[in-house]
């Protein structure tokens, strides 16, 4: 028996928590956008863009979600395939994202409601239960085998334009705040605040060589104003923004007389 019951796609706003609770069918969870933790039984997962939870019916879970707004497919199914009985938790999709286009075709379905939408949506569940078998296999490929920290490294990389509270970023990596930053501090050589600082600081290098304004400069490479960033800036450089300016930006040669 394959059967649909429900389908939809929700977004939730930042440090969104979603109370435990629990479905009398198995949930799949695909999350297009935004990061965050969940338990699902007894194991606790990191989920982030281009993962999926699968829930098995009547298992306790949550949603804690991080420092972004997050976007998700949800699914809810019945289903007596013998497969499905091996899998629960956050699972890895495939790198061309077959998963996640498989779900958007379910939801496009159910939103167009032509004739035979319902049957046509059970044929996509049994579909389904066999993608999902492919995919994984009978135990599956968790994000809790990857180097999550590289993960939050890589991120951070991507946003360090952006406010990212480091605790948030904590959650991302699956470990405690204290952990998180001994272990980020062990790989790196410094801390996370300290990385984005260094991060930000190069970024605003760059654009002192053009001729955008040193307060436009400041916001664009994500300090609080042009006060912080001059301060910053010329503790760690040594050098005023505008100083360092003069003094690496190449000066025109004067043109020979005519």
């Amino acid at each position: 028996m394959n059967k649909l019951n429900f389908i939809f796609t929700i977004k939730h706003p930042e440090h969104t928590y979603i109370k435990t609770h629990q479905h009398g069918c198995y949930e799949l969870v695909y999350y297009v956008q935004g990061y965050g933790k969940t338990q699902i039984g007894s194991g606790q997962y990191v989920f982030r863009p281009n993962t999926f939870a699968i829930i098995p019916p009547h298992a306790l879970h949550d949603e804690n979600h991080g420092a972004e707004d997050a976007v998700m497919m949800c699914i809810g199914y019945q289903s007596d395939h013998p497969e499905l009985k091996n899998l629960s938790g956050i699972y890895e999709d495939a790198e061309d994202g077959r998963t996640g286009e498989f779900i958007s075709r379910m939801v496009e379905e159910f939103s167009q409601q032509q004739d035979g939408f319902s049957e046509m949506l059970d044929l996509m569940v049994a579909e389904l239960n066999i993608h999902l078998q492919r995919l994984l296999g009978k135990k599956g490929i968790s994000p809790q085998k990857e180097d999550l920290l590289q993960y939050v490294i890589n991120y951070m990389d991507e946003h360090f334009r952006q406010k990212i509270p480091i605790d948030s970023l904590a959650v991302m990596s699956g470990y405690s705040y204290d952990r998180f930053r001994h272990l980020f501090k062990e790989r790196i050589g410094v801390s996370p605040l300290r990385y984005l600082l260094l991060k930000r600081l190069d970024y605003a290098k760059n654009l002192l060589l053009t001729r955008m304004l040193v307060s436009e400069i400041a916001s664009e490479a994500g300090f609080v104003n042009d006060v912080q960033f001059c301060s910053l800036f010329k503790r760690e450089i040594g050098l005023t923004p505008k100083l360092f300016r003069k003094t690496c930006t190449p000066v025109s040669p004067t043109p020979p007389p005519r």
